[in-house]
């Protein structure tokens, strides 16, 4: 009689527990009105090994991380070379290929693709998911380096001479 009290208490409870009348449901939402979300440029700083001086970052969030600046004459105009060769998609090409990378210094993944030392960056605040799969995250940021591609708009050269 002890045990079957004990299961009837204990089921009771447990299925008790997941419970809550609609009219007490808490919403609670942590916001903190003083903090300010990071900028794209924070976040790809955060998102590039601090080992690679030299990059520069498109409008969209794809950025281009430069081998030997030392060779190049104009990093701009080799920059929007790189971007407009290897920032479209093509259908059945390895324009379309993408490796997804999940940060640790910053929120969000980075896109790889075929074009050496390009990526991309995604914030998960640009995605409808609270979980996205790889294949989502790759998606998006091939789309967003795909628009840097056709529309090729620095917004920021990161130099280790300035460093």
């Amino acid at each position: 009689m002890r045990i079957i009290f004990t299961i009837v208490l204990t089921s009771s409870i447990l299925l008790g527990c997941g419970y809550i009348k609609e009219d007490r449901k808490l919403n609670v939402t942590s916001v903190n009105l003083n903090m300010k979300p990071k900028s794209l440029l924070e976040n790809v700083k955060l998102a590039i090994n601090p080992q690679f001086q030299d990059w520069v970052l498109f409008e969209n969030g794809t950025y281009i991380i430069l081998d030997d600046v030392s060779q190049i004459s104009d990093v701009k105009s080799e920059a929007i070379k790189l971007m407009k060769e290897f920032g479209p998609v093509s259908t059945g090409g390895p324009a379309g290929d993408f490796g997804v990378t999940y940060l640790n210094e910053t929120e969000g993944w980075t896109v790889s693709g075929h074009g050496y030392g390009m990526y991309t960056y995604v914030n998960p605040s640009e995605l409808d998911s609270n979980s996205p799969d790889d294949a989502t995250i790759g998606l998006y940021g091939r789309s967003k380096r795909h628009k840097d591609g056709q529309e090729a708009n620095i917004i920021y050269i990161n130099s280790a001479k300035s460093n």
